[in-house]
């Protein structure tokens, strides 16, 4: 047996640190040690103060997580570590391997072989815990399907905005345009190449975007991404509300532009790119993206799972410190 120390969610803004015993891992199973989990500021934040919807699953593909939300429960989706320990049926190539996972915080947990995900190994453990948000930057380009000469407008910086800003450099765009409040984070959208960046409460005409995404997690932007799109312009959605919401002005030009808006989730792969792209395909994409950058330099916090009620009362009070908070055991 070994000694595992979890991260529960027992209520709104509390938080429980238990302890238990991990039996051995059974037939096709291993176990694994973690070494960082990363906390997502955006969607553990809805969790965190209860914005979520008790009627819906936390995800419909994770296993542990696709039934309908309630305290007390366990959350996380971003884990790297090592195998420690085979079950029967397992390789023994296995053992000692990175993997990274999409479970919850633990320091250990037990898993089928064919849920985690091999790390590369050129690619470090800090840069791994970005696997999850980089995949869904990925699938946010797929989504949007930005066009050579495209005017594109990313609203929202936390890491999924940087990440997908940095996916987005590459592509020969006439213009990528970047919103938040928040100053550093304006300036690291620079760094990576965006071509301006503007604070969306100083926003003046500008010219018309045919691609907008809101990534930023506050359901006003909405009405961001309408003033800033053309005729015939894509809205790409990949904020997750929860039971947040605000009007959305669908009058004057909105109701006239033909505007499609577009819903993006990771879970699954896009219809029309199915036949061809599978999710394995989509994760090859993900670690070649991640070579180019080092998203580990935004790493903002590293705590022992121990002090995770202090770290979610920063992120709740102090979002503008709390880029990329990680754990580390």
């Amino acid at each position: 047996m070994t000694a595992v120390e979890q991260l529960w969610f027992t209520a709104p803004f509390e938080l429980e640190l238990r302890k238990t015993e991990m039996p051995i891992p059974s037939l096709g199973q291993v176990l694994v040690k973690t070494k960082f989990s990363a906390v997502s500021p955006g969607t553990e934040m809805l969790l965190y103060r209860g914005q979520i919807p008790s009627s819906m699953s936390l995800d419909t593909t994770i296993a542990g997580m696709q039934e309908q939300c309630a305290y007390p429960l366990q959350y996380g989706y971003a884990s790297v570590g090592k195998i420690i320990e085979i079950g029967s049926g397992v390789a023994e190539s296995w053992l000692g391997k990175q993997v990274f996972a999409f479970q919850p915080h633990a320091s250990h947990f037990i898993s089928y072989v064919d849920k985690l995900i091999e790390v590369p190994p050129d690619i470090p453990a800090e840069r791994a815990v970005f696997f999850a948000n980089m995949e869904t930057a990925v699938n946010l380009v797929h989504d949007g399907a930005p066009l050579v000469g495209e005017r594109i407008a990313v609203l929202g910086l936390g890491v999924i905005g940087l990440l997908l800003t940095s996916v987005l450099t590459r592509f020969p765009l006439k213009e990528i345009t970047t919103f938040d409040r928040i100053g550093a984070r304006r300036e690291w959208s620079l760094k990576l190449g965006a071509n301006s960046s503007f604070d969306p409460q100083s926003i003046s005409d500008r010219e018309k975007a045919d691609l907008i995404y809101e990534v930023s997690g506050v359901p006003e932007a909405l009405n961001l991404a309408i003033e800033l799109s053309g005729f015939a312009s894509r809205i790409v959605v990949g904020s997750w509300y929860g039971k947040k919401s605000a009007p959305v002005w669908l009058g004057g030009d909105a109701h006239r532009n033909r505007l499609r808006v577009i819903t993006s989730q990771v879970s699954t792969i896009a219809p029309e790119l199915a036949g061809r792209w599978s999710k394995e395909r989509r994760y090859q994409t993900t670690w070649d993206m991640l070579r180019h950058i080092t998203p580990e330099q935004w790493i903002t916090h590293k705590e022992l799972l121990k002090n995770a009620a202090a770290l979610y009362a920063q992120i709740d009070r102090q979002p503008e410190d709390c880029l990329q908070p990680v754990f580390t055991y």
